[in-house]
């Protein structure tokens, strides 16, 4: 069994963790501590709970082995102020040696008392970006002797559009180990920490829930970067019609399911219509069954935000355009109560680089990993013009796929390798005896 004096931590640290009851190290522990007391940058990739704050505290507490210069030498960047307060409660947990000083720095009225407290000599500084910068404007902040630059849940941290005042604070630290903890990496977030990370470890932890392992339909993600992609994308699937022959869509809103309903119904006309709808004059169902039973109905869009109760058995294909807020509301959908026949549905979800997280939590909660699934080679990728890490780029005239000519080579960066296999897409073609 890993116990923490395996991992170069110093003696004062470790009897400090073992009174909090950390007696042995967690995974993401065991596999960055060693490399965070060496020097190395690391992207560290966990669910939430797998202990990653733990981790780095410990790893800048360790640093800590002389009497502090009153100069920041720890700069942490979290997303809220409620985080730092957490992690400076856990610093004033783990740490003994009162003379380090830690000041937090988020937004509240006035800047006086944190000037203050900075003025008064700072050696770790945990903080919000956008606070961190503000100050760092104000000639507040020094950032000329800082060691160790700290983001921390930077998924979240890219959800809230803090890409800027991360990247500029990260610029104007001259030399620095840099640490990455997020839930999930995607491309937004390579983007922002490529530039200033510097051969960087990249570690991952599953830590899937092997203990509730669910039985579940096969479940495909595809990872898109838009709503517009994911419009796209289902357009081009509606367009086989051997193979989906019966699909519910589940949305978030009735504004989303609006657009949604307008861009297919432009192609498919009467083979798609809303579940329970607010209005009489569109195609509607009151029940899954109903729209089983309709031979030209195709599509059924459901609202999430009505939670209403379906009967999903025997519908093909079960299309997350959004994913819920409430992950039970998805995962009830995906359970496989046919246990016992052969299970013809297939889960697909939509996922933006900024829902992954709920992805991770998903996996994490079912003890099963979604499919990564390739984007089809007609696809067509819309640039997203409201990326905060890229140039803003002209939207695209059509950003829906029209009769006739409607989708076109990709560029080779866009290009992928397989789409479903011919298995995958004999079992597909099945369903075509559905109802």
């Amino acid at each position: 069994m890993a116990v923490f004096d395996k991992l170069k931590l110093n003696k004062q640290l470790i009897r400090s963790a073992t009174e909090l009851g950390y007696t042995t190290p967690k995974e993401i522990q065991q596999k960055t501590l060693t490399r965070i007391i060496g020097g190395q940058d690391i992207i560290a990739i966990a669910p939430e709970g797998s202990g990653k704050t733990t981790t780095y505290v410990l790893g800048t507490l360790n640093r800590f082995n002389y009497a502090p210069e009153g100069v920041p030498k720890v700069l942490i960047l979290v997303p809220e102020k409620e985080d730092v307060l957490a992690v400076i409660e856990l610093f004033d947990r783990l740490n003994k040696n009162k003379s380090i000083s830690i000041v937090g720095l988020y937004v509240t009225p006035g800047t006086e008392a944190q000037l203050d407290a900075l003025a008064d000599g700072a050696d770790i500084v945990v903080a919000t970006p956008d606070r961190a910068r503000a100050i760092y404007l104000k000639l507040g902040l020094n950032l000329n002797k800082m060691e160790l630059l700290i983001i921390d849940d930077a998924d979240r941290m890219i959800k809230k559009g803090m890409q800027l005042p991360i990247a500029e604070l990260a610029n104007s630290i001259t030399k620095a180990q840099h640490l990455v903890f997020t839930d999930v990496m995607h491309s937004r977030l390579e983007k922002m920490i490529a530039p200033f990370m510097k051969l960087p470890a990249t570690i991952e932890i599953e830590a899937l829930d092997e203990t509730s392992h669910l039985t579940t339909h096969q479940q495909l993600l595809y990872n898109v970067p838009n709503f517009a992609t994911k419009l796209n994308l289902l357009n081009l699937f509606m367009y086989d019609e051997e193979v989906f022959t019966k699909s519910l869509v589940f949305v978030n809103n009735s504004a989303t399911a609006e657009k949604v309903f307008q861009s297919l119904n432009r192609r498919m006309h009467d083979a798609v219509g809303y579940l329970n709808p607010k209005f009489f004059d569109v195609k509607g169902f009151k029940s899954a069954d109903e729209f089983k039973a309709d031979t030209e109905a195709r599509v059924m869009l459901v609202v999430n935000e009505n939670n209403e109760t379906i009967e999903l058995n025997g519908i093909p294909f079960l299309i997350h355009f959004d994913l819920p807020q409430d992950k039970d509301q998805y995962i009830s959908r995906v359970i496989n109560t046919n246990t016992g026949a052969d299970d013809e549905t297939l889960a697909l979800t939509f996922a933006t680089d900024l829902e992954l997280s709920e992805v991770k939590k998903i996996e994490q909660a079912t003890g099963n990993k979604m499919e990564l699934s390739t984007l089809p080679d007609d696809l067509v990728i819309v640039n997203d013009p409201k990326s905060r890490t890229e140039p803003a780029k002209k939207p695209a005239k059509v950003t829906e796929p029209e009769t006739g000519a409607a989708f076109h080579e990709k560029k080779a960066a866009n290009s992928k390798t397989y789409n479903f296999s011919s298995g995958q897409k004999a079992k597909m073609n099945k369903k075509k005896k559905h109802g």
